[in-house]
């Protein structure tokens, strides 16, 4: 067992090495598909909003790098490392992940099946005019796929899971895919052959238009209804999800935070809170960040009474 971790050890570092020649922004994962380093201010009282300032490592997706003195670094301080993530949406590929996942999803009869994410896909081509070129395609352990697209420097694309279409997760600002020949605790993850030869093609105007919305209009700031204790109810909101409900609920709070004014003083709340419940604190910050992108800052709106009756992952 131990010859076998050292082999998916330096497998996971030769593979991240040859990425990262390539320009694409690497960081070491463990098994668990999650960031192998710790965060060093995880000890600290209140969360810190750190994002490598500090010089450590342990930054999750912001250590990301293509030097490979610093890739070896983060390894050598990794040894456990089996598998390592691609930072999406940095320079030079602005990366985008389509992840079709083939998770199971109830059906009208009460019987479970398989989401056919691939045809979602095929009919979002169709119906919105757009054919997705041959790129770079990644064969995950439980028979998903991960396309690969490039997108424009000057368009950020926000993380979203279903938003899409079920069982189509977009890797985009702040995310990272499991990189090819990483070895996870459900297998291995690698090339699909036919595309083995090829570079990340760029994403069809059409999708990135569905992926990407607009930038929303100016903050409206209103100093005078700022009251915190109105977000007591969405803190308790974000703590009270079970797994599988973690993201949604926060981006669903952080969304409701900025509609009303109060998404700036409540970010730290938001983020504790979603911690508490076991989401990683950088994909905690990356959907609060997302809401603040994709939400249009209002006081009021048609949508800002009710939390939703079955938050979805």
């Amino acid at each position: 067992m131990a010859i076998s971790a050292r082999r998916s050890a330096t497998l996971a570092l030769a593979h991240a090495l040859s990425a990262a020649e390539r320009g694409l922004p690497v960081i070491p994962l463990s098994a668990n598909k999650l960031p192998a380093l710790r965060s060093p201010h995880r000890a600290q009282p209140a969360p810190t909003r750190c994002r490598g300032e500090c010089g450590l490592p342990g930054h999750g997706v912001h250590d990301a790098t293509t030097d490979p003195a610093a890739v070896r670094a983060l390894f050598a301080a990794a040894p456990w490392a089996t598998g390592y993530g691609i930072a999406c949406g940095r320079p030079s590929h602005h990366l985008i992940g389509v992840d079709l996942d083939v998770k199971p999803s109830p059906t009208d009869t009460g019987t479970v099946a398989p989401t056919d994410s691939t045809a979602e896909l095929r009919h979002l081509a169709l119906e919105h005019l757009f054919t997705l070129p041959p790129t770079v395609t990644v064969l995950t352990p439980s028979g998903g796929r991960h396309l690969w697209l490039t997108g424009p420097p000057d368009v950020v694309v926000p993380n979203s899971a279903s938003r899409l279409a079920p069982g189509i997760d977009i890797r985009g600002a702040g995310g990272y895919l499991v990189g090819p020949g990483s070895v996870t605790a459900r297998g291995a993850y690698r090339l699909a052959p036919d595309t083995a030869h090829l570079a990340p093609a760029p994403c069809p105007r059409a999708l990135l238009d569905l992926i990407a919305p607009p930038a929303p209009p100016p903050r409206a700031h209103h100093p005078g209804h700022a009251d915190p204790r109105r977000g007591q109810g969405l803190i308790h909101f974000v703590l009270t999800a079970h797994e599988g409900q973690r993201n949604t609920r926060l981006f669903w709070a952080a969304c409701r935070a900025y509609e009303s004014g109060l998404g700036d003083c409540l970010t730290e709340a938001l983020t504790t809170a979603a911690v508490r419940t076991g989401l990683p604190e950088h994909e905690a910050r990356a959907t609060i960040d997302s809401a603040a992108r994709l939400t249009p800052h209002r006081m009021t709106g048609p949508t800002s009474g009710q939390p939703p009756e079955q938050p979805r992952n």
